[in-house]
């Protein structure tokens, strides 16, 4: 049977991660080109909520083609301004040697780690320039996607006053909103949207699940993963220490969530809940596409680079796990889930009563 003529819907969450988030961009660029699978909605944090806004313009204004050009054209635009990768860039030699994709022992980048450790941005950027915003502004017709677009759209961000999460859906999203969502404190100001201020979305979900669960008919949720769950080798530097504690926090959320949808959907297979209330939950089919392998020689400060090749290299790293994740999977889409969670996430020695 040819999959094409039997599409499925699924919905997506993609992880916030900087460059990195050029992994994701091969991932969406191989499901477009594949064409198996539409996508109902997309939760999305960080540079997966760039991601995110970009391809359903993209969408919106060209079919799968036009998201997969809409992608690359973003991309493309933030290898040309640098966004990430100035203070960082590695010297032309450090690409002749195996590791010509770590910049953490440039002395940019020991300066650059120094002075955001030691000064806030409103200190160092006092005029809050971004060329970040000027390039979703160009690649993104924001009032377009917020009055119709086939693909829901759910932008998380961080509230600093409250510590909460914030969900902007389609009718509320702006660039603000975006810029929220990818807001690093120690990088950027925190954005003002009715007047409250907002950090990167990745502290309270990275992604969030539930707006998926509410918010879309499908069933199928496919999380594509940049920040790895797990990692083998004892960090003992402080940037490796660093580095670790980045990827636990980001991912902390995200594991609250499958913990959650892990019981309830023990609940419903056991049969725990009346009848008169089955209706009330929604079985959900998870999926995940993880980076950890094909990023596994990449470390955090490499998420500030912006190299045309570097993140070329990322995206065909991107449509590969992709394309190997699909033929392996696409038969458990609308059936059942491909990951067990309780046991490659969850697993902590704490058994649920049976």
């Amino acid at each position: 049977m040819n999959k094409k003529h039997n599409r499925k819907s699924v919905n997506l969450g993609l992880q916030g991660g900087g460059s990195h988030g050029a992994f994701t961009w091969g991932v969406l660029d191989y499901l477009l080109e594949e064409g198996s699978l539409d996508i109902e909605g997309i939760s999305a944090t960080s540079a997966g909520s760039m991601n995110a806004v970009v391809v359903a313009h993209g969408l919106q204004v060209g079919g799968r083609e036009g998201g997969r050009e809409a992608l690359e054209k973003f991309w493309g635009s933030v290898s040309a301004a640098g966004v990430w990768c100035d203070p960082v860039k590695s010297m032309p030699w450090d690409k002749l040697g195996p590791g010509h994709w770590d910049p953490s022992h440039t002395p940019g980048y020991m300066l650059f780690d120094w002075f955001t450790r030691v000064f806030s941005p409103y200190d160092i950027n006092p005029f809050n320039f971004s060329p970040l915003r000027d390039i979703l502004n160009s690649s993104v017709d924001f009032e377009r996607l917020a009055q119709s677009s086939d693909t829901k759209l759910f932008i998380n961000a961080t509230n600093v006053r409250t510590g909460r999460i914030r969900v902007f859906g389609n009718a509320e999203l702006s660039c603000d909103s975006v810029m929220a969502s990818a807001c690093l404190p120690q990088f950027f100001q925190a954005v003002c949207i009715e007047g409250d201020y907002y950090w990167d979305g990745g502290y309270r979900g990275n992604p969030s699940i539930f707006p998926l669960i509410y918010g879309t008919k499908s069933c199928d949720v496919i999380i594509v993963h940049i920040n790895p769950i797990e990692h083998n080798e004892l960090p003992k530097t402080s940037a490796e220490i660093n580095d670790r504690l980045n990827e636990i926090t980001f991912n902390g959320s995200m594991l609250s969530e499958f913990r959650a949808i892990a019981f309830v959907t023990r609940i419903i297979e056991n049969g725990w809940i009346k009848d008169e209330f089955k209706d009330r939950l929604k079985y959900m089919f998870m999926h995940s596409i993880r980076a950890d392998d094909a990023l596994r020689d990449l470390g955090v400060a490499s998420k500030l680079l912006t190299d045309w090749d570097f993140l070329c290299d990322l995206r065909d790293r991107g449509r590969q796990t992709c394309a190997a994740w699909l033929a392996k999977n696409y038969g458990a889409v609308g059936k059942k889930s491909s990951v067990d969670l309780s046991a490659e996430f969850l697993g902590d020695g704490i058994q649920a009563p049976k």
